[in-house]
């Protein structure tokens, strides 16, 4: 199988190759195509990597510099189920508090491997590795574990947290599966379960039932979800000191919020704020 990891740019796309190929030395993995696509400043090429990336099962690393662009492949990719990773979102996002001036949005090559910068490289490394359940037996090197059903914002929410630093694990919840037993050994203050509504959960999964084809058997069932929310908070019983967030209706930022808030942590990694 053949691995490919889309770097994308509305200028030449060397820095987000660099950042990939820079993270690509500490794995010894085999099969990795590392294709770079330049020029991108249309909302129709984006869509178009989108599905290329979709039909090679891909994932996207860009640096995109425009607001629109860098939402427009964020939506899009949860939509296609694509791995989307922003490298240059987040600081330009942290240079516009720093200055209090809105970014011109022009095109152009930047050079971002001072150390705070290739710390947040690290935890969204980490982050895409630890994925939807991914090596459990490094749940311990976890700054903050997600675990939810499937449709809660699981994966959405350990990016939006890796892109500020922190290393970010989630695990799904499956019912009648037991999860990994080195969940239930983290320490406290580590872990936070995901629920939602069972309504807004069948509206969800029928909406991507509707994109995407047939799912599990029950995937977007009422009764069944009932029976998955059920099971999920068995598990959220076992322990009583992971803090729940019901992500029903909270946008991605509101819920990251809440969620460092519980865990007594900060939206930046201090480290990387500074």
């Amino acid at each position: 199988m053949v691995h490919r990891i889309y770097t994308v740019s509305d200028a030449s796309g060397t820095t987000a190759e660099r950042v990939v190929k820079s993270a690509l030395v500490q794995f010894d993995a085999e099969n990795v195509e590392v294709i770079r696509i330049g020029d991108i400043r249309t909302k129709e090429q984006v869509s178009w990597v989108i599905a290329e990336a979709a039909k090679n099962k891909g994932i996207i690393v860009h640096t995109l510099v425009s607001e629109e662009l860098r939402h427009l492949m964020v939506t899009e990719g949860r939509m296609m189920d694509v791995t989307t990773i922003d490298i240059m979102g987040p600081l330009l996002v942290r240079l516009s508090e720093m200055f209090a001036l809105k970014p011109k949005g022009i095109p152009g090559g930047m050079t971002p491997f001072d150390r705070g910068y290739l710390e947040r490289i690290e935890a969204i490394d980490y982050t895409v590795r630890h994925d939807d359940g991914k090596n459990p037996h490094e749940l311990y090197q976890a700054e903050i574990v997600l675990v939810g059903v499937s449709r809660t914002s699981k994966t959405p929410l350990s990016f939006y947290l890796a892109y500020r630093g922190w290393k970010v694990a989630n695990i799904p919840i499956v019912l009648g599966v037991e999860p990994p037993r080195e969940l239930f050994e983290l320490p406290k203050h580590r872990v936070v379960g995901l629920m939602i509504k069972p309504q807004r959960l069948a509206e969800l999964r029928q909406a991507r039932v509707e994109r995407l084809g047939t799912p599990p058997q029950g995937y977007a069932d009422l009764d069944y979800i009932h029976q998955e929310l059920a099971y999920a908070y068995e598990i959220f019983d076992r322990r009583r000191d992971w803090p729940l967030v019901d992500v029903s209706l909270k946008p991605i930022e509101e819920a990251a919020s809440e969620i460092l808030s519980l865990l007594g942590k900060t939206l930046h990694r201090p480290e990387i704020s500074e």
